[in-house]
């Protein structure tokens, strides 16, 4: 049975109390003569006595019309829609049903219930079946006897992982965790500058195993490695061992559930994990970045599936974000070329003095020992660590100016051939006192389980002059 041209359409669900509430006011709109289509998402019971009752039992018609909450009314006229109301609104339905003393021994208003459009994973699967998913990326069909797990194997999508076959209907659900337009292209990734829209983004946070709410954790991590100026191709190329590592900051890290306590840098954190996966498969899978190609890494690093954090803000330290610029309300990711992570263990320490010496001599062999003025690194201070500084009443900032003073390090021991070692510095530095990182090549981040004296060091790819990466935040948007 067609929809009227003119007249009337219903849709309800016998399971919303507020569609049971209004079948009497349907059999008093059927009764003038009015044309009347009454579209059941469930029982076909419901008001089965009426001659236009139409079970929706695939919910194409429910689609079709938009409907978000049940009872629906719908006036049309001439084959098109002109007015519609939800729920039960007593003064609406008369003036739309063209009856003034339509369901007058009803309460004056009662709110309607989700239609069963709306329900978990309907909506995607409704969009993909009718064909209305608005999704632009190829489609890649694959045989009845295949495994979608091991066709993306083979097809080179995977990191070595299995990753989550991206099916429509999961690109979809990806795509509700954004405002942002699927078909927006928020840069041109390395090395092959292949355009990258939201919906590509969505398409590996899926595989990574993201869920929808990491969305826009993913977007701006994947924004942060387009800049030039943390050079992606770049940290592809190089045949040092580094990648992407995400580090975010603000609200968002707390209430998509970021791990920035116990076991922090490892495993068992699912937006940990993903987000992080997520941004290197977007490198791999559309700008074209795969290890043995351009990825030239002599080593690697286990880091390159995926390497993600939280910091584990305190009133007592000023968090990363807020150092780099930005509002303490703010959710921003910073991404630094990291390579390994270096335990540091000092469990005697009391003083901020000698815990600052321990700092300093890890942080020296970075790279190498004799190896200077072109580096960076993140330092990683556990809250026990920390307490030993708040306690004196070191902020973040007095601990860089004490690192940076001890880290001027004689020219006479870092040239090449000092100490029988011929890596080095050239001569002209023998007379001098050199800095180990380059102006601001150092960052604090305080992360980690509240029991245990060890904190960590993680090398960062740089070189001298314009080449190299440095590190780039940015606030994650919606």
């Amino acid at each position: 049975m067609s929809l009227p041209s003119d007249g009337l359409v219903v849709v309800a669900k016998r399971d919303c109390p507020t569609c049971r509430l209004v079948e009497p006011v349907l059999h008093e709109l059927s009764a003038d003569g009015t044309p009347l289509a009454v579209i059941v998402q469930d029982d076909p019971a419901y008001a089965a006595d009426l001659p236009g009752q139409i079970h929706d039992a695939t919910l194409e018609t429910s689609y079709r019309l938009g409907i978000d909450i049940v009872p629906t009314l719908i006036r049309m006229a001439g084959g098109a829609e002109v007015e519609r109301t939800y729920g039960w609104h007593r003064d609406d339905w008369q003036r739309i049903g063209g009856r003034d003393n339509l369901g007058a021994d009803l309460p004056p208003m009662r709110p309607g219930c989700g239609s069963r459009t709306q329900d978990p994973g309907v909506a995607e699967s409704l969009a993909v079946r009718f064909g209305n998913t608005g999704l632009s990326a190829r489609e890649v069909t694959i045989g009845d006897a295949e495994d979608p797990v091991e066709a993306c194997f083979e097809r080179g999508w995977s990191d070595g992982l299995p990753v989550v076959p991206p099916t429509a209907e999961r690109v979809l659900r990806m795509l509700q965790g954004t405002q942002r337009d699927a078909s927006e292209v928020i840069g041109h990734v390395p090395p092959d500058l292949a355009p990258c829209t939201v919906e590509k983004v969505a398409i590996n946070a899926v595989m990574a195993g993201c869920k929808p709410e990491y969305m826009p954790v993913v977007l701006a991590a994947v924004e942060a490695a387009l800049e030039d100026e943390f050079g992606m191709h770049g940290v592809l190329c190089t045949t040092m061992f580094c990648g992407p590592m995400v580090v975010v900051n603000g609200p968002v890290a707390r209430s998509i559930g970021m791990n920035s306590g116990v076991n922090a840098l490892g495993q068992g954190n699912r937006a940990n994990a993903t987000i992080g996966r997520a941004l290197q498969l977007v490198i791999r899978n559309v700008g074209g970045g795969r290890p043995g190609e351009i990825d030239r890494a002599a080593l690697g690093t286990p880091g390159k599936y995926t390497f993600c954090f939280a910091e584990a803000e305190d009133p007592c330290w000023e968090s990363l974000s807020v150092q780099r610029g930005f509002s303490p309300d703010a959710s921003t990711v910073t991404l630094f070329a990291g390579e390994g992570v270096q335990t540091v263990v000092d469990q005697k320490s009391r003083t901020p003095e000698s815990l600052a010496r321990t700092f300093a001599a890890c942080l020296r062999v970075v790279d190498h020992p004799k190896l200077a003025m072109a580096g960076d690194a993140f330092l990683v201070v556990s809250p026990e660590h920390c307490n030993v500084f708040a306690a004196a009443g070191w902020s973040k900032a007095r601990l860089l100016e004490e690192l940076d003073q001890l880290l001027q390090l004689p020219g006479e021991e870092m040239i090449a051939g000092a100490q029988g070692i011929a890596e080095g510095l050239p001569a002209k530095f023998a007379d001098k006192m050199v800095p180990k990182f380059r102006p601001g090549g150092l960052n604090i981040v305080r992360v980690g389980g509240t029991a245990g004296l060890f904190s960590a060091v993680i090398a960062g790819w740089a070189a001298s002059g314009p080449t190299g990466s440095s590190p780039v935040t940015r606030e994650i948007g919606s």
